[in-house]
């Protein structure tokens, strides 16, 4: 059986974003104590006593008509149909108000169990005064703080005795990608086209989407399981000023940390910029496989030369990134949106691809014969062997008489070698020179 999932919900500055980083005991979700700060459901893995599951804070449901107030209420309602438990998250210090019982009527429709948190009842006689808390309908009231810990472990204590019956942890095997890239180039768009569902938040103002967003599907057509991660935009760091971008790009990090292959994402309108550069670099530099995605290709004036023009500017500017594949879309228009999860599934093979030592090692002896090794400081560089090591990236450890004589442009030479012999599109490589004693 899957493993559960538990829901935080409530009006908008409860308190539930710090609620969900004390029980996942890190910073993940945004605190600040303006309402709505929290927009899209952010997830986290979390256990107690042994009990793995997993935890979705979610934006403020406010029943006001505002387009964005309405857009966080269906992420919340999104969340809360996916969720086994839902924790109602309530302030202990202004009492039952109508949003609170405009929250509950949501749940009352939900048939799930719901665990009520009485938060910011930081001392003795605020846990006393919770008797009011009974006209919602949820039962036993359960006073914490979520600032200060006290009687998180109660509620986690509920939330554990609500769980299906018999769950067992599941293996996630799926293949991780996600949408990185300056903000406003399109990435929410083209997560919600390729699902098919407005999961993300659209918006033409920039920075809508503050947190990173894990959303399961099966395509159909390759019969294949993807986590897709939409992000943050990636500012550059002159432009971080407020909290709530700087946790952004912290957490649009993290996605890619978590990712088996990244999309980065080119505004076609823009062109290339120099933080997008930089933002590919994150990817690069983290051994993920990457993908170039110019989008918004659909807004440009074209003729028979603009797409090869366009790819000559991203080789040139992204010579460092010369291995992956560039694709043009349109999420407006669903213009070769099929065909980016083909590609993912292509690199991430390429990403986990191993060479045998045996053949490995003919294809050292053929390129030594081509360009031999090189006489560094009189001393020349000798090559005795190769072996991959690891994968995701692919990655070999050559054996040398002196590692020191192992330059950047040979090693550049055995990596050009193993793409052209190999299919390792989209895939960093990494060389790591070992004296043989």
């Amino acid at each position: 059986m899957p493993v559960p999932v538990v829901a935080l919900v409530g009006r908008p500055n409860v308190g539930k974003s710090t609620i969900f980083n004390r029980i996942i005991n890190e910073r993940l979700s945004i605190v600040e104590d303006t309402p709505g700060v929290t927009r899209d459901r952010i997830y986290s893995s979390a256990s107690w006593l042994g009990r793995e599951f997993r935890l979705i804070d979610t934006g403020g449901i406010d029943m006001s008509d505002e387009p964005m107030t309405v857009q966080i209420k269906n992420q919340a309602e999104i969340a809360i149909d996916e969720a086994d438990v839902i924790v109602f998250i309530v302030n202990g210090q202004t009492g039952v108000t109508k949003q609170d019982e405009d929250v509950a009527k949501i749940l009352y429709k939900t048939n799930k169990p719901v665990v009520l948190a009485i938060n910011k009842a930081d001392n003795p006689e605020q846990r006393q005064d919770i008797y009011d808390f009974y006209s919602l309908g949820f039962g036993e009231p359960n006073p914490i703080s979520g600032s200060q810990g006290t009687g998180i472990g109660d509620l986690l204590d509920e939330i554990v005795k609500s769980f299906p019956t018999d769950n067992e942890r599941e293996e996630d095997d799926t293949i991780k990608f996600s949408f990185i890239g300056r903000p406003n180039v399109g990435k929410s768009s083209l997560v919600n086209a390729i699902l098919g569902d407005d999961r993300v938040i659209v918006s033409d103002m920039q920075g809508t989407t503050r947190d990173a967003i894990d959303t399961k599907y099966h395509d159909d057509l390759l019969d294949e399981d993807f986590t897709i991660i939409d992000t943050a935009g990636i500012r550059k760091r002159g432009k971080v000023y407020e909290n709530t971008e700087k946790y952004s790009v912290l957490r649009a990090l993290s996605a890619i940390d978590k990712s088996d292959v990244v999309c980065v994402v080119l505004n076609a309108e823009e062109g290339i910029r120099e933080q997008d550069k930089k933002v590919a670099g994150y990817a690069h530099n983290a051994g993920k496989g990457v993908i170039i995605l110019v989008n918004k290709w659909d807004t440009l004036k074209k003729d028979t030369h603009t797409m090869k023009d366009f790819e000559d500017e991203i080789r040139r500017e992204f010579q460092y990134l010369s291995y992956s594949p560039i694709i043009f879309t349109s999420a407006v228009k669903n213009q070769r949106l099929d065909k980016i999860p083909e590609l993912v599934v292509r690199v991430n093979e390429n990403r986990e691809r191993r060479i045998p030592s045996a053949i490995l090692n003919d294809l050292l002896l053929r390129a030594t014969s081509i360009a031999p090794a090189p006489v560094v400081k009189g001393k020349r560089l000798r090559i005795y062997y190769m072996t991959q090591v690891a994968v995701g990236p692919p990655t070999f450890v050559v054996f040398v008489n002196d590692s020191e004589l192992l330059h950047f442009s040979y090693e550049r030479f055995l990596i050009n070698q193993l793409r052209e012999t190999f299919d390792f599109e989209g895939t960093p490589i990494k060389i790591l020179p070992r004296t043989r004693k």
